[in-house]
């Protein structure tokens, strides 16, 4: 699903103005991504929560040359743990459907 796609579903459902639906997702997505760059966590209750996480440095190897090592620098990443509803509901799909 893309951003269009939910604007459209949200728009169909709410009976507004896609125009206006897609303004609102910008915004909430503007503003998660405003708090993640301060360093701030973002918890969505029941659906799950996006966190800063620093990943430490690390030896990696080139697929090409893998006889010669590079370190791969430390790093901040943003990590998504899903919440209890959404993993129990995700636990019960099947995994021959996305295989």
């Amino acid at each position: 699903m893309t951003k269009r796609d939910l604007v459209v579903k949200i728009a169909r459902k709410t009976r507004q103005n896609q125009s206006d639906v897609a303004e609102t997702v910008q915004l909430t997505l503007d503003y998660i991504a405003e708090e993640l760059i301060a360093g701030r966590n973002i918890e969505l209750r029941n659906f799950g929560i996006f966190e800063i996480k620093v990943r430490k440095s690390r030896k990696g190897r080139n697929p090409n040359k893998p006889e010669k090592e590079v370190e791969i620098p430390e790093r901040t990443v943003v990590k998504f743990r899903a919440g209890k509803e959404l993993k129990e509901a995700i636990e019960k799909l099947n995994p021959a459907d996305f295989a």
